[in-house]
């Protein structure tokens, strides 16, 4: 089994993020959905389990046409719906992906995620065990400044160009991440704050996937897609931070609900926008 941790800085605080990512995943959730695929939301309710509470989620992802190439070989038509189970006990939630009707235990994904106010400088903030946090590999992704395919670049989802509403947010230069470290540590002798917030979400994946002779093409593949979704997700939610910056979680929940409604509709009727995304 593969594991990678991936850490994620962004100009927004903890508490922004709380916001900002569910406002996103609602947004690009529509982008995904039409023509009978796309995704559908079985459950989004409250939870509460020895005694932490949060927002639980159960999605299906419609995704026959989506194959890559080399799994549309080996995997019959129509056997592919990925189920995803999320337990929000922000700032920690964790993500399982599997796909019960075909894979069953023989694939299973799973994202641990921890929102910190810092840099991600954190060695071990998933509490790893000694021979785990041994064969862990740490890649840290930059939204300003990491490589994005030609095909997944827009203009109006880039940093270095994006100009939020608010002053002092953007746009993103390069460099903006140890501008920010020298910009904080001056500050904090004068005054203790920083004039951008930041953060790290730190991302534990790991790929299980136990099918002979494709258990390391499909995980690595798989940790390779995640790099890219999480690339491409957080820029998008720097990006779209003018819709989402201000809106309260009794707004998320309203703009969820609906989401769902919409979601449904469109699966009915309506055709394909775009590829999947995640948080």
């Amino acid at each position: 089994m593969i594991i990678k941790e991936f850490r994620i800085l962004l100009p927004i605080s903890v508490e922004e993020y709380q916001v900002g990512q569910l406002w996103s995943v609602a947004e690009a959730s529509k982008n995904e959905t039409g023509g009978g695929e796309g995704i559908e939301v079985l459950k989004n309710e409250a939870y509460e389990e020895n005694g932490v509470s949060g927002q639980y989620t159960h999605k299906v992802y419609h995704l026959a046409s989506r194959l890559p190439s080399f799994l549309s070989k080996v995997l019959p038509k129509g056997s592919l719906e990925i189920h995803e189970n999320a337990w929000n006990a922000y700032p920690y939630c964790k993500t399982v992906v599997t796909n019960p009707g075909y894979m069953k235990e023989g694939f299973e994904l799973s994202i641990e995620s921890w929102h910190k106010p810092d840099f991600g400088e954190e060695e071990n903030v998933h509490n790893l065990p000694p021979d785990l946090l041994k064969n862990r590999d740490v890649i840290k992704i930059d939204i300003a400044d990491d490589l994005i395919k030609r095909a997944d670049y827009k203009e109006d989802q880039d940093p270095t160009l994006f100009k939020p509403n608010v002053q002092g947010r953007g746009p993103l230069t390069k460099d903006w991440i140890k501008q920010l470290k020298s910009q904080e540590h001056g500050q904090q002798k004068a005054d203790g704050r920083c004039k951008m917030p930041h953060m790290c979400a730190y991302k534990l994946v790991r790929c299980n996937f136990k099918w002979f002779g494709l258990q390391n093409i499909v995980e690595n593949f798989v940790h390779k897609q995640e790099r890219r979704i999480f690339t491409n997700f957080n820029r998008q939610v720097y990006c779209w931070m003018d819709n989402w910056l201000g809106l309260t979680m009794e707004d998320i929940r309203r703009i969820e609900e609906q989401t769902q409604k919409d979601l449904k509709e469109m699966r009915a009727e309506g055709c394909i926008r775009g590829t999947m995304s995640d948080e």
